[in-house]
């Protein structure tokens, strides 16, 4: 006889009541700014797709032409015969574009969290200090260590120092935090937070999935946008986001790439990217290096759409990225308004309890390189008549 499954049950009615169920939409076709999503024709404001690389056709033709060549899979793990020319090939271009030594590509930005942090950190000896709104597979990596836990209020960098004073015979001391907040759209201090963890020396680890391809000179990160080099530890990045394929990211020098590969369990354990991944991975590094104008009509976008918003009266948060949340308060308000908004043929998803607090819920934008002016006109009188449906403005 099967489990008992009726806990699920009673799960997913609980959840029902509170507006917190998940009822993802299906997209059909590409994950550009103009998609058809459940049939009907959609301005795509929920993707992670900053740069509307997805669609590139250098970068659709490498991953094609690499499939040709090579086949569609790798067959191994690459610590053992998974390793191909081409994955080198996306690491080095990786490296020569964030302007570090070295670079190691994992299947997710998730799994270069969760089997890189534990490997940093040995005992109860060790301490890991980490912002309170930390992204979950940060939490996830933390929980399979067995050192010390701190936490500091978000982005306080005098609570920081605090717990770096509480812990200053700590064998080891890792400090980690996200680049840019994934939900709010707000960034960390991170000139700040590298000081103060220099000066006790402490390690300093920076998710910045969403600040790849966005923040810094031709969108190379956060650690370039302070002009951090050689001074951050641990940079972790992602494929699937601005760069529009797939794969995390860690970056930083010679020996870390050395350490990681010989011992995060998530990148020796799991079968390696395959060949037109990795070389989608390549191209797409190179045309965010040798087009700018993405990068550039990505923040033209993202300061109009966030002015005009405000103007119209919506609460667009602490956000200074191209990830700009309308605050809505009850998860039932942020249904409505994300239910109006795809109605009307626009997908900005509502963001709710256990993502955010039950009190923050919120509908989140993420502008796109890839949206016309035409595009983000049409959006901002959707909202505008959405939100005043439902009484938000």
């Amino acid at each position: 006889m099967a489990g008992d499954l009726s806990w699920m049950d009673a799960r997913f009615r609980e959840l029902d009541e509170q507006s917190l169920l998940w009822q993802p939409p299906t997209l059909e076709g590409s994950n550009s700014a103009r998609c058809i999503m459940d049939g009907k024709p959609t301005i795509m404001l929920s993707a992670n797709n900053y740069l509307n690389l997805t669609t590139h056709p250098r970068v659709v033709e490498a991953a094609i032409e690499a499939t040709r060549t090579y086949g569609a899979g790798s067959g191994s793990v690459r610590a053992i015969a998974g390793t191909m020319d081409i994955h080198l090939e996306a690491e080095r271009k990786v490296a020569d574009f964030k302007k570090v030594e070295s670079s190691l590509i994992y299947s997710a930005g998730y799994t270069a969290n969760v089997g890189l942090i534990p490997t940093l950190v040995t005992g109860k000896d060790d301490i890991i200090i980490s912002d309170e709104l930390n992204h979950g597979s940060i939490i996830d990596g933390v929980r399979l260590t067995k050192a010390q836990r701190g936490v500091f209020s978000h982005n306080d960098v005098g609570a920081l120092e605090a717990v770096l004073n509480d812990n200053k015979d700590a064998k080891r001391k890792l400090v980690i935090v996200d680049g840019v907040f994934s939900m709010d759209g707000d960034i960390s201090p991170l000139d700040e937070i590298t000081s103060l963890a220099e000066e006790h020396n402490a390690m300093v680890y920076v998710d910045d999935c969403h600040g790849e391809g966005v923040l810094g000179e031709g969108g190379r990160g956060i650690v370039d946008h302070f002009g951090l080099q050689g001074r951050v530890d641990f940079e972790i990045g992602s494929f699937s986001k601005a760069l529009g394929v797939q794969g995390g990211i860690v970056a930083g020098k010679e020996i870390v790439r050395t350490h990681a590969l010989n011992h995060s369990r998530s990148w020796l354990l799991s079968g390696s990217q395959p060949p037109g991944v990795a070389a989608a991975q390549k191209a797409a590094v190179e045309v965010l290096m040798d087009e700018p104008e993405h990068h550039a009509r990505l923040w033209e976008n993202t300061e109009f759409f966030r002015g005009e918003m405000q103007s119209l009266g919506f609460d667009t948060g602490v956000s200074t990225t191209p990830i700009i949340p309308v605050m809505c308060g009850e998860s039932s308000t942020a249904k409505a308004l994300s239910a109006a908004m795809l109605e009307q043929g626009v997908m900005a998803g509502a963001i709710v309890f256990p993502m955010v607090a039950r009190d923050k819920a919120r509908v989140r934008t993420q502008m796109s390189a890839g949206l016309t002016r035409d595009d983000i006109d049409e959006v901002l009188r959707i909202f505008e008549g959405a939100g005043q449906k439902i009484g938000l403005i």
